[in-house]
């Protein structure tokens, strides 16, 4: 015989409430003044008898979703990058403690359609988080400047935008002295994605400027541009040793990327480190198991994800944030992929 199902009744009995109580706190309701023994001793009392409120009454009530929205620019990325289940495993843990669900969308390309239409104006979700966002994306620019919440996993440099990014000049700059101080002077770069995406600029540019304050310079030959997988990494190597087969280093715009770089540098008979040095970005869960182990820029993408879900839920909340544009510090990793220019 099936047991008998735990009602708000049965809550209110145990803690000696009325039912309005139990579904005020439950409901994360503060319409009514209550105190925290109060709040508790209802949590309790619903713990104990195992009682769970009723998720579609509980969003008539309070007019919420309970649901935030995750939109990955580039739907290709998702069976490729290493980075993204770092960053949804940060996501995930805090509306996993928060008891709110996260509905994962991939937009096809930037040029097809209004990938935010579906979501935000059928009130399917309550707010919004975009990862690797693009520059170009005009539908996110504007859906930034109606104040609908949204934050940035990444950033577009809209005035308005709330982003948790990564500040990756003081970990390049370290990167480059190491290249440097090792003797290479001419150092090449194969980019994580083509230009546009605003993580791969930056990375780009980073590079160039710390070159530059050691007296070098990275032309344009110089640079190829990937498409976020190992394979394409592979492939921009090859054409980048080609053009420029003197390059003695090379910066892989993320560790996907440098498996691909040192792959490429293996099949051309070039032998890392010893024949070219090669440096990742991101110290991804892999990055110190391959051979050589891979000298990289570290970041914390699992805490780049929660910062992002934890700013997102103050928004939704009516709470203010202490900074709408959020910069994490990043630290270069000294491992095994790079040795003095041959």
């Amino acid at each position: 015989m099936a047991s008998k199902r735990v009602t708000s009744h049965d809550v209110a009995r145990r803690a000696g409430v009325s039912r309005a109580t139990v579904s005020l706190v439950l409901n994360r309701s503060d319409a009514v003044a209550l105190s925290q023994e109060t709040r508790e001793r209802v949590r309790r009392a619903a713990a104990e008898l195992g009682y769970r409120p009723n998720s579609a009454g509980r969003m008539l009530a309070s007019g919420s979703t309970e649901t935030i929205g995750l939109i990955i620019s580039d739907a290709a990325i998702l069976p490729i990058d290493g980075f993204i289940p770092q960053v949804l495993h940060g996501i995930g843990q805090v509306n996993r403690e928060r008891g709110l669900h996260v509905l994962l969308e991939g937009r096809d390309s930037s040029s097809g359609p209004n990938p935010y239409e579906a979501l935000v104006d059928t009130r399917r979700i309550d707010g919004l988080i975009v990862l690797n966002p693009r520059s170009d994306d005009e539908p996110l620019r504007a859906l930034i400047e109606s104040e609908f919440p949204v934050v940035l996993v990444g950033s577009i440099r809209h005035p308005k935008e709330h982003s948790v990014n990564f500040s990756s000049r003081a970990g390049i700059s370290a990167a480059t002295r190491l290249l440097v101080d090792l003797g290479h002077r001419r150092i090449g770069m194969v980019a994580f994605a083509a230009p546009g995406f605003v993580a791969a600029d930056a990375r780009v540019s980073a590079v160039r400027r710390a070159l530059q304050t050691h007296g070098l310079t990275m032309p344009d030959d110089a640079v190829d541009y990937a498409d976020f997988s190992a394979e394409s990494g592979y492939h921009a190597t090859k054409r980048l040793l080609q053009r420029q087969p003197d390059l003695t280093a090379i910066f892989a715009g993320n560790d996907t990327i440098a498996i691909g770089v040192m792959s490429a540098a293996a099949a051309l008979g070039r032998r890392v480190p010893g024949d070219l040095s090669v440096i990742g970005f991101d110290d991804l869960p892999f990055s110190a198991w391959l051979n050589p182990a891979l000298t990289t820029v570290h970041i914390d993408a699992v805490q780049q994800g929660a910062l992002a879900a934890e700013m997102l839920i103050r928004l939704l909340a009516g709470k203010p944030v202490d900074a709408r544009q959020v910069r994490l510090d990043c630290e270069l990793v000294e491992r095994k992929s790079c040795a003095g220019a041959p």
